[in-house]
């Protein structure tokens, strides 16, 4: 019976070991999971970066091209204010 008795706490120590690495397995495995789940946000981030770097690239093309616009307008109109005050101080002259 001695005998006997020490085997069946063996096998409850075995049993008890057992059980303390399936609950490591699972820990690990829960571990990964949350893991794999952090690489997704961190990857949806880089996409969403990767959008807003665009829409302000195309956002400041759009200024930029505003800006010449602008510029090319009132060159324009300081052009045609040169001419018209050339145009009139010659009528004014004759």
């Amino acid at each position: 019976m001695i005998r006997g008795d020490g085997a069946i706490q063996q096998v409850d120590g075995l049993n008890k070991i057992i059980n303390m690495k399936d609950h490591q397995i699972s820990l690990y495995k829960q571990k990964d999971s949350l893991k794999d789940e952090k690489i997704e946000n961190l990857n949806l981030i880089i996409i969403k970066k990767d959008e807003q770097y665009v829409l302000e690239k195309e956002k400041s093309e759009n200024l930029l091209k505003e800006l010449k616009s602008q510029r090319r307008k009132t060159f324009l109109y300081r052009v045609g204010t040169f001419i018209g005050i050339v145009s009139t101080s010659m009528l004014l002259l004759k």
